[in-house]
């Protein structure tokens, strides 16, 4: 089955000239060329124009594009990644409907939402750590998540991470040792908490770089001032950090 540029333009969405430019970009040739000069498009050209209007509403200029597409060896790898792309996608609308929904539920019940808990993502005031270190992927994926939260949900969260918090803060102040065993239920704790996370490297099960997570989140908590007092105090910090290093080395 073939299409001229002008059927295949109408069902992608796209202009006749957006396709002649993908032509002229190297991007996307033409099946073949009638001799009346009419560009006409084969399946496996149609296959090509998905993955390159996928990539084009992801944000990604032509020239990553075709970047991407001349490394690319099987088109069914391609097609997988497509897929995926496509899910993580509905997924993210999906999350942004039900916290839509959340919010009217909660105008018509005549309750105001608190904005500084609907609005504000999960990790942004870390957005430049986190891309940095892990990548935009574990921000986006974590922050989508977040939002997907009803109400309640992100509160509830919020109240686990506080009740974390103040487990450890207890635990330091008992004077018992990072090593001790108390202290390595605390970092199994806070690890299967980091879990809960999407796209962390704990909730991917991906254990080398889930035990440089934690080893670096033990860092971070100590040197950041943004976390040195989370935990009462410097000796808390250096405590938690000190149980969570211990435990990515011998337990992870």
């Amino acid at each position: 089955m073939e299409w001229t540029i002008q059927e295949l333009a109408v069902r992608a969405g796209v202009t006749s000239r957006t396709l002649r430019h993908y032509d002229s970009f190297g991007l996307l040739a033409p099946s073949r060329v009638g001799a009346n000069g009419y560009r006409y498009y084969d399946s496996t050209s149609v296959v090509r124009l998905q993955r390159i209007l996928l990539m084009r509403r992801l944000g990604m200029g032509l020239p990553a594009i075709a970047e991407v597409l001349a490394d690319e060896v099987d088109v069914c790898d391609g097609l997988r990644a497509h897929i995926t792309a496509l899910e993580e996608e509905r997924d993210r609308v999906e999350r942004q409907i039900r916290s839509a929904r959340d919010t009217l539920d909660a105008l018509r019940a005549g309750t105001e939402p608190r904005q500084d808990v609907m609005l504000a993502g999960f990790n942004d005031p870390y957005k430049d750590e986190v891309i940095s270190r892990w990548g935009e992927r574990v921000f986006r994926v974590s922050n989508d998540w977040w939002h997907g939260k009803t109400l309640d949900q992100q509160r509830a969260w919020k109240q686990a991470a506080e009740d974390l918090v103040a487990a450890w803060v207890a635990a330091a102040r008992s004077g018992i040792s990072p090593t001790s065993e108390p202290a390595q239920t605390m970092a199994a704790r806070h690890v299967r908490w980091l879990s809960r996370i999407p796209g962390t490297p704990t909730a991917d099960g991906d254990r080398e770089r889930s035990i440089e997570m934690v080893t670096c989140l033990g860092d971070m908590y100590v040197d950041d001032p943004r976390f040195a007092t989370m935990y009462d105090d410097a000796d808390g910090a250096r405590f938690v950090r000190d149980a969570l290093q211990a435990y990515a080395r011998t337990r992870m």
